[in-house]
């Protein structure tokens, strides 16, 4: 861990600096230019074999610092690549700058003037594109530490709905948006076009810390044809119980399909329909509970989206506009607060 001085009153904390209080990291890599944060072991990516996969992994979708400081002034010294998403920069809760960045930046975020009660200001990398972060620097503070968090951990996995490629800006994503309204930390293991039930994600969320999991499954095995009938059921008990082995007493929800009308009764390359996939999915969890897992739950993606609503909340069929987030947020979220430890409410 590192401080590094910076010119005037301004502190600069390297991106490993525990002042910063990320979350959603799973590790960093120190590369030319700065760190590379990462939701997924670059290590374990190699047994995908997938580049599509590795790419994707390397997005820094859902990742936050979050910082209690009186400061009045933040910078933020990164480097974008690709992808479109801005940089969202919160304090006590309010977007106070929302941020295009391509290439190498600087930005200079004012904070607010002097103050006596320091502020919870929180940095959301883009959802999008790739990012290398080589210092945050604050401004005009006595105060400086790690965001005071006590909600619970939550990972969630999926598809790009979960992703979220359409999101206003990295803070309201849905999963970001339940994350805030519910003070929890966010882990976001969503990967565009790649939700395939891939082993090194069942493995990965076992060993995350987690009071609560969610697993959005089967619009992408219908997309590609992953699976036939006669495999995806089992497979999907078969990564649900993987996930179980780390996590023996953590609420389990499992999200079947959302609606996607020219889907729902299109088969695909292995015969599957997205109304079928959804059967599937919903007895793999009848079947793990009566083989005696207390705690795992269905949410019917027809319920989040139905058919007749579909239009009205996607942008293309399939992908939610930035206010169907929202839309998603409230639904998902209802199911999941009601299924979160309650210790924790």
């Amino acid at each position: 861990m590192r401080t590094v001085a910076g010119a005037g009153d301004v502190e600069w904390l390297a991106p490993d600096d525990p002042r910063l209080g990320w979350d959603g990291v799973a590790e960093s890599e120190r590369l030319p230019g700065g760190w590379l944060p990462r939701r997924i072991s670059r290590r374990r990516l190699a047994t995908t074999l997938s580049p599509d996969f590795t790419r994707l992994a390397a997005m820094p979708v859902g990742i936050r610092c979050g910082v209690r400081t009186d400061a009045r002034e933040l910078l933020l010294r990164l480097s974008v690549e690709g992808g479109g998403a801005p940089v969202d920069v919160l304090v006590d809760g309010t977007l106070t700058l929302r941020a295009a960045v391509e290439g190498a930046r600087e930005l200079v975020v004012p904070l607010g003037p002097e103050t006596e009660h320091p502020r919870d200001v929180e940095v959301w990398l883009p959802n999008l594109g790739y990012v290398l972060i080589d210092g945050l620097g604050f401004g005009g503070h006595t105060v400086l530490a790690a965001a005071e968090r006590t909600g619970p951990r939550w990972v969630t996995y999926g598809s790009s709905l979960t992703h979220s490629m359409f999101a206003a800006g990295p803070s309201e994503t849905w999963s970001a948006l339940v994350a805030r309204e519910g003070g929890w930390r966010l882990h976001n293991l969503g990967f565009s076009g790649q939700a395939h039930l891939d082993p090194v994600v069942a493995r990965t969320i076992r060993q995350l810390p987690a009071d609560l999991i969610s697993l959005e499954l089967g619009i992408n095995v219908h997309n590609k044809g992953t699976f036939a009938e006669r495999s995806w059921t089992p497979a999907v008990c078969g990564f649900v119980e993987t996930i179980r082995d780390g996590h023996p007493d953590v609420p389990i929800v499992v999200i079947t399909p959302l609606s996607s009308p020219e889907r729902e009764d299109t088969e695909n390359a292995t015969g599957l329909t997205l109304a079928r996939i959804r059967t599937g999915t919903a007895e793999a969890v009848r079947v793990l509970e009566r083989l005696g897992d207390r705690n795992l739950h269905t949410l019917d993606g027809l319920t989040v989206v139905p058919v007749a609503e579909a239009d009205g909340v996607y942008a293309d069929g399939l992908h939610p506009t930035a206010e169907g987030e929202h839309v998603l947020a409230a639904r998902i979220g209802e199911f999941l607060r009601k299924v979160a430890p309650p210790s924790h409410f």
